[in-house]
């Protein structure tokens, strides 16, 4: 079956910066729904009209893949706002509850970067913003989408929000 939008997609991939460090290996395949919101607007062009057994490698800079690191993204929160367990990598869904900061993004993700006697570093960017990536990629089956994944616009989680979640250096899958 040709990959054209909407289809689920099967892939295995090797995701690395532009320096060869390994960020992500997919050994598995993973199922993805072209046309919906599972994939990066880049990785999907280079799958249209390929098939089951199409392999590619995939350059993409920070703006075809989770943007450009933007500091004024990271905000200093007092300690006494975060549990006494509140440790470097943890994550929030928008500015946790009592932040002070009032220009926080309600939609993003914070990490904790830094954790000090006095107050919390949080991180609104995505954790591979400012990143060029290389993403080698296989595709492994194709299959048609059902109506309730083509309303739903995923498969399951999308690769973009799957990402958001990981620290950089970690598996994504």
């Amino acid at each position: 079956m040709q990959i054209t939008s909407p289809c689920v997609v099967s892939l295995t991939w090797r995701l690395q910066d532009a320096q060869g460090n390994l960020i992500d290996e997919l050994a598995d395949p993973v199922e993805f729904l072209v046309g919906g919101d599972d994939l990066l607007a880049k990785v999907e062009e280079a799958l249209l009209d390929q098939q089951t057994g199409y392999s590619t490698e995939l350059h993409l800079e920070p703006e075809q893949a989770f943007g450009d690191y933007r500091p004024e993204l990271v905000f200093f929160e007092a300690r006494d706002v975060f549990a006494d367990a509140v440790e470097i990598g943890m994550q929030f869904d928008g500015p946790p509850d009592g932040a002070a900061t009032p220009a926080m993004p309600t939609d993003a993700v914070y990490t904790v970067t830094e954790v000090y006697p006095g107050h919390v570093v949080l991180d609104g960017n995505h954790p591979l913003a400012g990143i060029a990536l290389r993403l080698d990629l296989v595709v492994r089956g194709v299959r048609e989408a059902s109506a309730a994944e083509v309303e739903a616009g995923s498969v399951g989680e999308p690769l973009v929000s799957v990402m958001s979640t990981a620290p950089p250096g970690t598996r994504l899958h």
